[in-house]
């Protein structure tokens, strides 16, 4: 059976934009916070047990952690 367009023909919803939507970013927002709390404890472990490696990782941890936090809050992601 053909419609012609006048006539009411049911639309398909439209599907959401799972990347723009609210729940993605708060996970994302979640998961660098989370990211921020471990790198720090895990600087400072570093630090205690001398080991060089663990603190350069966990101070880039910290830093890239606090630099997506700082976009996200200004809108820039």
């Amino acid at each position: 059976m053909r419609y012609e367009e006048s006539v009411g023909i049911p639309t398909e919803p439209e599907m959401p934009i799972y990347s723009q939507s609210a729940g993605l970013h708060f996970m994302l927002n979640f998961t660098v916070a989370l990211g921020l709390i471990i790198g720090v404890v895990l600087l400072w472990l570093g630090r205690r047990g001398r080991v060089l490696w663990l603190q350069v990782w966990s101070a880039g941890l910290v830093v890239f952690s606090i630099a997506y936090l700082g976009a996200a809050v200004m809108g820039a992601i």
